[in-house]
């Protein structure tokens, strides 16, 4: 048996699609699902942030991707993306930092990334989520980029886009856990497709988990709520 209520699972998931293929018959298929699960949030395509927000209205959270997944475009045109799904809908927005710049140790222009996305979602008190994308760095480049995060006034660090070479790993986690310093919150996502990886990710204190299979989760957690 889980050691959390559903409800407790629930307030801590992005029921995500971000498949290539999605439709929009995907997306409101989705956006049904969070109301009826209870979900947090909704994690779409940005083209479909407008038709999320119309079925979900305040039930449930609507985020979108922001240079997504490559994390290369230049800061002015990021901003340009934040302030279009804001307009659009969006209540957050998961964008993806500029990897290149922390391999390099470029920090000037690492802050200028992130805080081209801060400073305009900030003006509508919307939330920000940095990916970071842990499955391409090492733990001194993780530490050294959620050292920045913390002092330019992120959300959120969040450790993959879901197209990396992998996702979200508990010592990831525990890692970014210890070194945000309760600064930042962090968001799992990658590869999280079972009750017990969400449990655990639980257990060590992560705030959010984006995941593309609740529905199998919760059936999961139905099962073995009935059948310990």
């Amino acid at each position: 048996m889980s050691l959390f209520s559903w409800n407790e699972i629930a307030r801590h998931i992005d029921h995500t699609i971000l498949k290539p293929t999605t439709t929009s018959k995907d997306v409101t298929s989705l956006c049904n699902e969070a109301i009826e699960m209870g979900v947090y949030c909704v994690a779409i395509p940005p083209t479909y942030v407008k038709l999320a927000k119309n079925i979900v209205g305040n039930a449930v959270k609507v985020a979108c991707g922001v240079s997504f997944p490559m994390g290369y475009t230049p800061p002015e045109v990021k901003a340009f993306e934040v302030e279009h799904y804001i307009n659009e809908g969006a209540d957050e927005v998961d964008f993806v930092v500029n990897q290149g710049f922390i391999k390099e140790g470029c920090w000037e222009d690492f802050d200028r990334d992130v805080s081209a996305v801060v400073d305009k979602a900030s003006k509508y008190d919307v939330v920000t989520k940095a990916i970071i994308e842990v499955c391409n760095l090492t733990d001194q480049e993780k530490v050294s980029a959620v050292n920045r995060l913390n002092v330019l006034g992120v959300d959120y660090v969040k450790t993959s886009t879901g197209f990396g070479a992998s996702g979200a790993t508990l010592n990831d986690v525990v890692l970014l856990k210890t070194y945000c310093k309760g600064k930042l919150k962090v968001k799992a996502a990658g590869g999280i497709r079972t009750l017990s990886q969400v449990v655990d990710f639980l257990k060590v204190g992560v705030d959010r988990i984006g995941t593309s299979s609740t529905r199998a989760i919760r059936e999961e957690y139905l099962r073995t709520s009935l059948h310990p």
